[in-house]
């Protein structure tokens, strides 16, 4: 792949720890980990930025550090804090407005406003690479068993402006392939509760997944910008 200049967002774990560590054991390539905790455990050669999707001032200076940069991966996702009592809804009378707020908090608005003001000032001379983590429950037409309410819609948006983004930047970045792609059921703290009986072995590993999500990237050219395709490289439908 021709990138060299990498950022991660959602660094400090899961799969976007595991992109990390694969693209920055290759060699000539520069990667930057963004994550609003710590960033621990990671190649001592990899640059760190603190990125924070509630402070605005976090995502402008984060972005001014980037440019120019010629590959993103938004690995950042929420589907459930237990904690609190948020998980996944099994009817429309469990919906709450905290979960709903959440999810499109940290799925949507903040992916957005990172792009806002990122992609923009990615080189247009050049084939630049950028990814958000989507997910077949945000199919609309996929859709055949409900629920899920809030994550669903969260990512059914995040794909749209996917979409709306390949369109925009087709005038100006010709070469730029902006997508969603949707990793799979993979073991993090995300899909772990949700695994028949917590079996890890029933999902992919972080690090598949990062391999995997790696090898799509670069199979996929400006013809398949504003698309969704799953970690085998298989469109999804909107």
């Amino acid at each position: 792949m021709s990138v060299r200049r990498w950022a991660i967002a959602g660094a400090s774990g899961g799969i976007g720890a595991a992109l990390v560590d694969q693209l920055a054991a290759r060699a000539g390539v520069e990667v930057w980990a963004l994550a609003r905790g710590r960033l621990d455990g990671l190649p001592a050669h990899v640059r760190r930025l603190r990125l924070d999707y509630d402070d605005d001032a976090s995502i402008r200076e984060a972005t001014e550090a980037l440019a120019p940069l010629d590959g993103l991966i938004v690995a950042t996702g929420w589907l459930h804090d237990l904690g609190r009592g948020l998980k996944p809804e099994r009817s429309l009378r469990q919906q709450t407005r905290e979960a709903f707020e959440t999810a499109m908090r940290i799925n949507v608005i903040g992916p957005a406003l990172l792009a806002g003001n990122l992609l923009w000032r990615l080189p247009r001379d050049r084939p630049v690479r950028v990814a958000f983590l989507g997910a077949r429950l945000g199919s609309i037409s996929d859709n055949r068993l409900g629920g899920w309410h809030a994550y669903r819609a969260s990512k059914a948006a995040l794909h749209m402006l996917v979409r709306c983004y390949a369109i925009e930047l087709r005038r100006t970045h010709p070469e730029a392939i902006i997508v969603a792609l949707h990793p799979g059921t993979v073991s993090t703290k995300l899909a772990m509760p949700f695994l028949k009986g917590g079996r890890a072995d029933q999902a992919f590993t972080p690090a598949e997944a990062a391999r995997n999500l790696l090898a799509v990237l670069e199979t996929l050219t400006a013809a398949d910008s504003g698309g969704i395709f799953d970690w085998a490289g298989k469109p999804i439908k909107p």
